[in-house]
């Protein structure tokens, strides 16, 4: 039985904002709030504002950490992209990423990037 450590999450964000700066994106915003939801990081470069859902596991779990995206996970965050977009247009094409960080003890050892995950 795996249990998560609360700590997972931030640690699994921060390892992926920093993957991406890396990647040429300026992060945007992290954990932006509606009334749909949440999405982790918004970041862009100058072709795409990416919207990024970052799922941590530890190694070993049962589901998946892309599994763990659901349609109506999906929704939630589209709706919140869309009132993101409005209170601040872009001329950038919007994407959807799924970032699946595995941890070992808590402390990040992977990372699969899924580009237009939906």
């Amino acid at each position: 039985v795996h249990i998560m450590a609360q700590n997972t999450g931030p640690a699994g964000e921060d390892y992926v904002a920093r993957w991406l700066e890396k990647q040429g994106f300026g992060i945007e915003v992290r954990n932006y709030h509606s009334r749909f939801g949440e999405i982790d990081i918004i970041a862009r470069n100058s072709q795409y504002i990416v919207f990024v859902e970052v799922k941590t596991r530890e190694s070993g779990s049962m589901v998946s950490a892309v599994e763990a995206v659901t349609m109506n996970k999906q929704r939630k965050i589209l709706l919140t992209a869309q009132l993101y977009l409005q209170k601040s247009p872009c001329a950038l094409q919007p994407r959807f990423d799924v970032a699946a960080v595995t941890t070992l003890h808590g402390d990040p050892m992977g990372l699969q990037y899924f580009a237009n995950a939906f």
